[in-house]
């Protein structure tokens, strides 16, 4: 199964737990914001402060994306990722960041005083609606901190203040991942562009992504199990 994601918009997709997906660049540099739910439950969502404290600021091939509490486990797990070369660069980016948050139109109306509805936050609620059948104030809150997929980023060495740079992505490059469970996604076509300028504007040039869906050999998931949810008892003590 194929989806394409037009550029300054997002789609939702389905992949069912122990199905590989795959984010594919395709006509040109870049960069898309993800958010991951369980199908069966919108409280399990992706939880980017986890996964940073877990595996670090980028992640790469066999980091987990990990859930919200009291759910607590790997959603996904990164199984290849074409941009792995790039390592850190001599300004102290990389790839895949957990760090950002996304493109939203109420940071842009703070800065700008103009209102833009093409924020990957408001790409990513548009879309969630859509597959909630659900209004974009309705189902918005459950829209969270992203993946930045393909994003080029880090701290300045002087002020450590977040920056974003040129993405080396290129079309043909893709981040493959196995559902752990089973996954609602949605993803955005940023703005940006490869963020190596403006952002939140129609100024930058955007191309589209894609998203596609394979379905393993079930020989090839004779030992893997989706993974329980935390254990822990839920008292706090109380």
């Amino acid at each position: 199964m194929e989806l394409v994601i037009p550029p300054r918009d997002a789609r939702t997709f389905i992949v069912p737990a122990g199905h590989f997906f795959r984010i594919v660049s395709i006509d040109g540099p870049q960069v898309g914001d993800l958010n991951l739910w369980s199908r069966n439950n919108l409280n399990e969502q992706f939880y980017s402060g986890k996964t940073r404290a877990l595996h670090g600021t980028h992640v790469s091939t066999g980091d987990q994306l990990w859930s919200s509490f009291p759910f607590l486990r790997p959603m996904a797990t990164i199984t290849f990722d074409t941009l792995d070369w790039y390592g850190w660069d001599d300004d102290g980016g990389s790839v895949h960041d957990v760090i950002g948050t996304r493109c939203d139109p109420y940071t842009h109306k703070l800065l700008s005083g103009n209102n833009y509805h093409h924020c990957c936050h408001s790409n990513l609620a548009r879309a969630l609606a859509h597959e909630t059948n659900k209004s974009p104030t309705e189902i918005e809150d459950k829209i969270h901190d992203v993946l930045n997929v393909f994003m080029c980023t880090g701290f300045t060495k002087d002020t450590h203040q977040y920056f974003m740079k040129a993405s080396p992505v290129r079309p043909g490059d893709y981040l493959e991942f196995i559902a752990e469970i089973d996954l609602l996604g949605a993803l955005s076509s940023c703005p940006g562009g490869d963020c190596s300028s403006t952002h939140s504007s129609d100024e930058a040039k955007c191309y589209p992504l894609k998203v596609e869906i394979y379905k393993p050999d079930q020989s090839d998931l004779t030992k893997w199990v989706s993974p329980d949810v935390s254990s822990y008892s839920g008292s706090h003590g109380y």
